[in-house]
């Protein structure tokens, strides 16, 4: 391989895309974009669930109970009902989640020692967001309960539970990681997926087929500028996420980046692949989205734990490179991973990069067809 030949073919590239205003858009735009988009848009948590309240009792015990729900912060009561029809319309129509129902006798039943009634009606269509809503309901009841006796319940066994690595239990710290190695693979293969192609479609191919540049020095010239584009993008998503988002990064910022750099290896030599292989940008801008986005969004662990799908599924995430990249994210930001401990997901990674590079090459042929 021939440095000035590579060197002329990743300045010519370089020069291709400062000209190209689509592809700057791309190259930049798109990578925060949808950082900002999916990073605000998904999240785990569970909070101001919309609730509406049908006080027959009308008491200070109701009322109190009423702002205990409000003063949690995980329900917002939106309207107090005179009529019980008017459940049905909140939750059909969707403007209320949950409906809390007082009868009228409950501060009778407390003042005489019976156990008062609470009806709590709950939309679930979301089954997840409804399980917790119930462990919340269920919790401040019981608060409630306790603090009304004056008693305070001592459990047999006193667990004293420590969280690690997101002590605060946010979403957005785990899901941004993910999310960071998400929207990378699919940026990485859409960026070079184009680049084989275009030169097919313009007519250029046969002008770069007739010069002395060999198959590899032209696959690595065409890579290295998209490489250090690459590297850009995931410095501003790492900033993006520290930063705007509030993701804490414990983890060595060097070993972040150097990480990356693996992974950016093997994402854009999938897309020069199936530049490659496809010969049309349409063709290939659509064979990159199918073949990155989906499988890193679903099957990575980024949303959904892998252990919880089914078996076949399971052996099918170990082929795809940001299962690798999510694990190591989530493990440098938030548990301050070392290089040891990563090791066998970055290795995996090299060897992803390495084979594709190398299918690469062997699939392009320096002839018209």
């Amino acid at each position: 391989m021939k440095f000035l030949r590579i060197k002329a073919i990743a300045k010519k590239e370089l020069i291709q895309i400062w000209r190209d205003p689509f592809s700057l858009a791309m190259v930049f735009v798109m990578p925060v974009m949808l950082l900002f988009i999916f990073g605000y848009a998904i999240t785990l948590d569970v909070n101001n669930l919309t609730t509406i309240v049908y006080d027959l009792d009308r008491s200070s015990s109701s009322r109190e109970l009423v702002a205990k729900f409000s003063e949690s912060g995980y329900f917002t009561i939106i309207e107090h009902i005179d009529d019980d029809k008017d459940i049905d319309k909140y939750l059909d129509s969707g403007k209320a989640r949950i409906a809390i129902a007082i009868p009228a006798d409950f501060s009778k039943n407390i003042t005489t020692g019976k156990n008062p009634q609470l009806q709590v009606i709950i939309d679930g269509s979301d089954s997840n967001t409804a399980t917790i809503a119930m462990g919340y309901i269920s919790a401040i009841s019981e608060l409630y309960s306790q603090r009304l006796k004056g008693i305070k319940i001592t459990p047999v066994i006193d667990p004293r539970v420590r969280v690690w690595y997101n002590p605060e239990l946010k979403s957005r710290n785990f899901i941004i990681p993910g999310l960071i190695a998400v929207i990378m693979a699919i940026i990485a293969a859409l960026l070079t997926s184009l680049t084989f192609a275009r030169e097919w479609e313009r007519g250029t191919m046969e002008q770069l087929i007739s010069t002395p540049v060999k198959g590899p020095e032209l696959i690595t010239g065409k890579l290295i500028p998209y490489f250090l584009i690459g590297f850009i993008d995931m410095a501003v998503a790492v900033l993006i996420g520290t930063i705007i988002f509030d993701v804490p990064l414990r983890g060595n910022i060097f070993l972040l980046m150097a990480v990356s750099s693996v992974f950016l290896f093997g994402g854009l030599s999938l897309g020069i692949l199936i530049s490659i292989v496809a010969k049309s940008q349409l063709v290939a801008s659509q064979m990159s989205m199918v073949i990155t986005f989906l499988p890193s969004f679903l099957l990575s662990g980024f949303m959904y734990p892998i252990a919880n799908m089914p078996a076949i599924l399971q052996i099918i995430t170990h082929v795809i490179p940001a299962r690798y990249f999510v694990a190591i994210l989530k493990g440098i930001f938030l548990k301050g991973s070392i290089l040891k401990l990563l090791a066998m997901d970055v290795l995996l990674l090299l060897i992803f990069g390495l084979i594709v590079f190398t299918v690469a090459n062997r699939k392009f042929k320096k002839r018209v067809i």
